[in-house]
């Protein structure tokens, strides 16, 4: 049986792609503005995540599994 030839495996051809938390902040003169809230169970650096749903927006943590609804 005939072996297989190994060689280098090629290169990747995807660029690095910059990390998402950037698009969470805003910068306004000298402030930084905070796009979404921080988890309160897990602590500043990790956002909740946000969607809107019949008169109510919810907010829910990946890490830690909270979810806390809010009425508008």
């Amino acid at each position: 049986m005939a072996e297989k030839k190994r060689g280098k495996r090629p290169k990747s051809k995807s660029k690095h792609r910059v990390s998402k938390k950037y698009k969470r902040y805003k910068i306004e003169g000298d402030k930084i503005i905070r796009d979404r809230e921080f988890c309160p169970k897990c602590g500043p650096g990790v956002f909740l995540g946000k969607r809107k749903l019949e008169g109510k927006t919810i907010y829910y943590c990946g890490s830690c599994f909270l979810t806390i609804e809010k009425k508008e």
